[in-house]
């Protein structure tokens, strides 16, 4: 067996030296039919038509092979062999690759991992998970996941490297008990801003935590509104972001958004609000806006756009400090802006986030659950769309292999 592993169409002389020393006696053939030996020593072999014939002058190689009767030279290897056992996919061979669906929730945001489950007409696994009193994080699994399809569900919120650390220990606890296969499911990724090295001696943190879960054993990621699109291409395992773009854009198609401009809230936003712009059929303005060091400060320059005497739409992907939405509400108010409705996908809402929000003289905010949002930080004006329901189809199609990108058309 070992012998016949060692043939492949990128090194078939050590194959032969390796046949040779396994059964010697074939060298001295005229013919050596390399199919019915590696068959013997390796029952299911598959080596397409290949044939070696002594004599054979036809070679790319510098030196004659010693294994054969010279003149012999190694022809140019136009094919590869394939041990049926060895590289065929288990389901080619008829073995199941995982079974049933599991879905189950880190501490972050259960109430969602919940709603997840009802969509898709199941309940939720049981999981332990909790801290000693050293903080070091424990976790076990209380069913059965052994070739299941399991879904673990944990948004990156506060605390925000205890949820990261506590999904990788998960999805380690998962592999570790043979899940067959493992996506995780990251409503919010946080450290998205950290997608590029803009500053000396700063690093990559997006690109590092990606480096994270594909250590940790995820076979693959699920995710909703990244803070750019290029974040996915940090992984080397299938990535599907979801987009709330359509269930936000369908609860404002049922408002009435007559003399509404959609306002993105700085240049690196502008597709996004441009996507929710062309599905609301209402024109766009921009807001150029300058960060200030790394103190969360920013300042709203110019508006590009003609907002002057128009309801505004601002959209945002995630608010954590509130600063870019109320710096937007000032620069709107001082062109003659006049209702303004406040939207974002994440609402991170962290430090004086909700105070700002209140104090700000906004008609509404509208927000999805992909972060959770407890009573502390709801608002009177303030509008939750769920996204469960969008994360639970998604879910259902990965599990069958559907089409994710097909709920999008």
């Amino acid at each position: 067996m070992r012998a016949a592993a060692c043939i492949d169409g990128f090194n078939l002389y050590y194959g032969l030296r390796a046949l040779r020393e396994r059964a010697p006696q074939f060298g001295e053939n005229r013919w050596l039919d390399l199919r019915r030996l590696a068959q013997e020593l390796a029952p299911g072999a598959e080596l397409g038509a290949w044939a070696v014939r002594a004599g054979h002058t036809c070679s790319p190689f510098p030196a004659p092979c010693s294994l054969l009767p010279a003149p012999f030279y190694l022809p140019r290897p136009r094919a590869t062999l394939h041990l049926g056992a060895a590289r065929r996919p288990a389901a080619s061979r008829g073995l199941p690759v995982y079974n049933d669906l599991a879905i189950f929730s880190g501490r972050a945001h259960p109430a969602l991992a919940e709603a997840i489950a009802a969509r898709l007409g199941r309940s939720l696994g049981r999981v332990d998970v909790f801290e000693f009193s050293n903080e070091n994080i424990f976790v076990q699994f209380q069913e059965n996941i052994r070739q299941r399809d399991v879904f673990l569900v944990q948004p990156f919120v506060s605390p925000v490297n205890t949820s990261i650390m506590e999904l990788l220990i998960m999805i380690d606890a998962a592999r570790r008990a043979s899940a067959g296969r493992i996506t995780a499911v990251i409503p919010y990724y946080a450290y998205g801003r950290s997608d590029k090295k803009d500053q000396p001696r700063v690093p990559i943190t997006a690109r590092l935590i990606a480096n994270m879960l594909e250590t940790a054993g995820a076979d693959r990621v699920l995710t909703l509104n990244l803070h750019a699109g290029q974040i996915q291409g940090f992984f080397n395992i299938p990535v599907d972001e979801l987009n709330a773009l359509y269930p936000v854009s369908a609860y404002f198609r049922t408002k009435n958004l007559d003399n509404y401009t959609v306002v993105a809230t700085d240049v690196g936003g502008e597709k996004r609000a441009r996507d929710l712009a062309v599905r609301l059929d209402r024109p766009l303005a921009i807001i150029d806006k300058r960060r200030i060091g790394n103190a969360e400060v920013t300042e709203a320059m110019h508006v590009i756009g003609d907002v002057d005497g128009r309801n505004c739409l601002i959209l945002d992907d995630e608010i954590s400090t509130a600063g870019t939405i109320v710096s937007a509400v000032h620069a709107l108010r001082q062109h003659g802006a006049r209702e303004i409705i406040v939207s974002c996908y994440h609402p991170v809402f962290a430090g004086p986030a909700v105070d700002r929000l209140r104090a700000l003289d906004v008609q509404e905010i509208v927000v999805t659950d992909s972060v959770p949002l407890g009573p502390e930080k709801m608002l009177p004006n303030m509008t939750v769309i769920p996204v469960a329901p969008q994360l639970g189809d998604a879910i259902g199609r990965i599990h069958s292999g559907q089409s994710v990108g097909a709920l999008f058309q």
